[in-house]
């Protein structure tokens, strides 16, 4: 009998497979991240009541869901990797041999991985400057407004790690695309 844990084997509720721990692990935080929505409509309600039946509009509302909002969508980026949800042309890749998808599925990483770096450079620098001085001291930066809360800073911060995130998925995956024989089984899983 064997122990080991075949995780290309389980799949999602959704009938999609989860192709590595890290993609589990991404796909399962959805439920507890999904909560931010939620989050996100209670303030946008309170907003409502506050500003039209009691005359007292907030100054923090606005600014709370918008930064709940972009996090939200950034982290749809590994979570759509993680559950194989992301944008693939079907009409190409469902017509061919498995060699060829397996073929296209390398060829695929290597570009995203590629792409990736490229972000992942570009939002190294934007974090550092969101949450560094000119003088290298660690300042965050605000949004200008009267209350000013450091989102800018921390959404960059998400961006960073959303896309390094990403990085590493892709990079499994073409680990995953190389060990895969032609029959579309890994290496060592018949």
């Amino acid at each position: 009998m064997n122990d080991k844990i075949d995780i290309a084997a389980i799949t999602e509720g959704d009938g999609h497979e989860v192709r590595s721990r890290l993609d589990r692990w991404i796909a399962n935080s959805t439920k507890i991240l999904a909560w931010a929505i939620f989050v996100a409509f209670l303030v946008s309600v309170f907003e409502v009541i506050s500003r039209y039946v009691f005359d007292s509009p907030t100054f923090w509302a606005h600014e709370t869901t918008t930064f709940l909002i972009a996090a939200i969508f950034l982290i749809g980026g590994p979570v759509a990797l993680a559950r194989d949800k992301h944008i693939r042309v079907r009409m190409f890749y469902d017509t061919v041999s498995p060699r060829a998808k397996r073929w296209l599925d390398i060829f695929n990483s290597i570009v995203a991985m590629c792409f990736f770096a490229g972000l992942g450079y570009a939002g190294w620098v934007m974090a550092w400057k969101a949450t560094h001085n000119p003088l290298g001291e660690i300042h965050l930066e605000g949004t200008g407004t009267a209350w000013n809360p450091p989102t800018p800073a921390l959404l960059k911060i998400t961006i960073l790690i959303c896309v390094s995130l990403m990085f590493i998925q892709t990079a499994l995956h073409l680990v995953a695309a190389i060990r895969r024989d032609v029959s579309g089984v890994a290496a060592g899983e018949k």
